[in-house]
């Protein structure tokens, strides 16, 4: 990738900017408010303000961290909203993991059938592991 490709990929929309604040009760997770600006750092009131609400929750493989976009105009709204949101994104996201582990399991090659894979690690894409390098989320 040449220097001038990957500076147009990193960056920043002037038209897209937020300022963000963060609230939390440091126990069960945060939201943010991100306010629209301009590039001049003032308010963008053409824009809707958006909140987003952020947990996690403990696997076998350690934190999982999950965020959600909560459909609501205020902060007040926004805790409120929270618990239903966040229950329906870490069910979300469990049923991805369970359909994640049914793909990779699915795809498990048994030794003498490599499909021509030979010394390469016995999985598509090279030394072992999961095709594409990983979960993708």
């Amino acid at each position: 990738m040449n220097d001038s490709s990957m500076r147009d990929q990193l960056g920043l929309d002037a038209g897209a900017l937020y300022q963000e604040e963060t609230f939390t009760d440091r126990r069960v997770g945060t939201i943010q408010r991100l306010t629209p600006v301009t590039a001049d750092g003032e308010a963008d009131p053409a824009r809707a303000v958006r909140y987003v609400g952020q947990t996690q929750v403990m696997s076998p493989a350690g934190a999982l961290p999950i965020s959600l976009e909560l459909e609501v105009t205020s902060l007040s709204e926004a805790v409120e909203a929270f618990p239903e949101a966040a229950e329906r994104a870490v069910e979300e996201t469990v049923e991805e993991l369970k359909r994640l582990q049914r793909e990779a399991q699915s795809s498990i090659m048994v030794p003498g059938q490599d499909g021509g894979m030979g010394g390469r690690g016995g999985m598509p894409g090279g030394q072992g592991g999961l095709p594409g390098g990983g979960l993708k989320l």
